[in-house]
């Protein structure tokens, strides 16, 4: 499959395409290492501990099924952990690190550019492979990765990074895209961008928002639609 964009330059319409970007992001990181070592925790909740025990920073889907909030200090939920018999981690940043350094590794090897973005994320420059099925390849990723180092992986593909991230948020939260959502056409874009909160969109944080807001521009859709004025 081909990613076609147009253009126009001095009135004359042009074709070319598009180099794509994958952003690869770690399913509930930390809790999904801790997992691997001990696949008993699979379904059931599950929560890790900042520094010192302090806050909550990483929950399974489960436990966020049970409304545990991220950043939520540990003894003020501890009876709810309690009885509802959720699993409680100490961090383990070495565990976490070395998991990452596994993951990265195995992403280095299967493109051929790599951009680490964080320990649990990282892009990667898709180009050349236009001519391929990129949903395919990427559910291969997926595939090779959760075989190799055990941590599930979503993946979201677009023309830029930021529709890339837009893109991976999607193949996270809707069981539809089973872990891999390709941004590649006009169409797609605009349905995904009018499901995101212009507040959601990398790079505008609250306070850009509420401006946004101010001037009616809600979602990533009106964003994209604004004047650069």
């Amino acid at each position: 499959m081909v990613y076609f964009r147009r253009t126009v330059v001095d009135g004359v319409r042009l074709l070319y395409i598009s180099v794509m970007f994958a952003l690869v992001d770690c399913n509930n990181f930390y809790v999904s290492c801790e997992r691997v070592f001990n696949p008993g925790l699979n379904g059931r909740p599950v929560v890790v501990l900042s520094n010192n025990d302090g806050c909550i920073i990483a929950r399974s889907e489960e436990a966020k099924a049970l409304g545990i909030a991220m950043g939520t200090p540990e003894f003020r939920c501890r009876s709810f952990l309690e009885r509802h018999n959720v699993a409680v981690f100490s961090s383990n940043y070495p565990l976490y690190g070395d998991m990452s350094s596994r993951v990265m590794m195995t992403l280095a090897e299967l493109a051929p550019g790599i951009e680490v973005y964080s320990i649990d994320e990282s892009f990667l420059d898709l180009e050349g492979f236009d001519r391929f099925d990129l949903a395919e390849f990427c559910r291969g990723v997926r595939r090779t990765v959760g075989r190799y180092t055990g941590i599930p992986v979503s993946i979201g593909v677009g023309t830029t990074k930021t529709l890339a991230k837009v893109a991976n948020r999607l193949a996270k939260t809707s069981q539809d895209f089973e872990g891999v959502c390709v941004l590649g056409h006009d169409e797609d874009i605009r349905r995904a961008l009018d499901l995101v909160a212009v507040d959601e969109i990398w790079g505008i944080g609250r306070q850009w928002s509420r401006t946004l807001h101010a001037r009616g521009i809600r979602t990533a859709s009106d964003f994209a639609a604004a004047s650069p004025g």
